[in-house]
């Protein structure tokens, strides 16, 4: 299939803005290596899974845009969800609330969930390639509590 160059430049545009805007905010300084648990990932591996999740984030929103008819829909879904995304860092890793961070990234988790119910309907490809970012943002959403009943 012949690919759609101005969807497919839209699509990987708004991730790597979000991902762009996300980075600004992160300070991965001594406030969170002071509250992180025991159990969070080694540093490393951070940059590894979100630029994958990124790229996969990316094919998901081409793939769903190239086939839905509803394509308002699909960009509002998405679009509200890459504001989650940056909304999560803003919050968690900027003003270091940390209540505040989790009730976002449940937030943030339901909007992937739905994104996920949603394409599965028209572009299950879409759909799939969402599976691994609601499984990351569930174990995120894990490391925010361990934070916040331990602060």
């Amino acid at each position: 299939m012949k690919i759609n160059w101005k969807l497919f430049i839209i699509s990987f545009g708004s991730v790597f803005l979000t991902a762009f805007l996300g980075s600004l905010v992160t300070d991965i300084g001594s406030w969170y290596e002071s509250v992180k648990p025991a159990i969070t990932p080694p540093g490393y591996i951070f940059p590894i899974v979100w630029t994958t999740l990124y790229i996969m984030i990316g094919f998901s929103i081409y793939y769903a845009l190239r086939k839905n008819k509803n394509i308002k829909m699909i960009k509002i879904l998405f679009g509200l969800n890459l504001f989650l995304n940056f909304l999560w860092s803003f919050i968690f890793f900027y003003l270091h609330q940390v209540a505040l961070a989790l009730g976002e990234i449940i937030i943030l988790w339901v909007s992937i969930l739905m994104l996920i119910v949603t394409l599965w309907k028209t572009e299950k490809k879409s759909a799939y390639l969402l599976i691994p970012y609601l499984i990351w943002v569930a174990i995120a959403s894990y490391l925010n509590y361990l934070i916040f009943i331990a602060l």
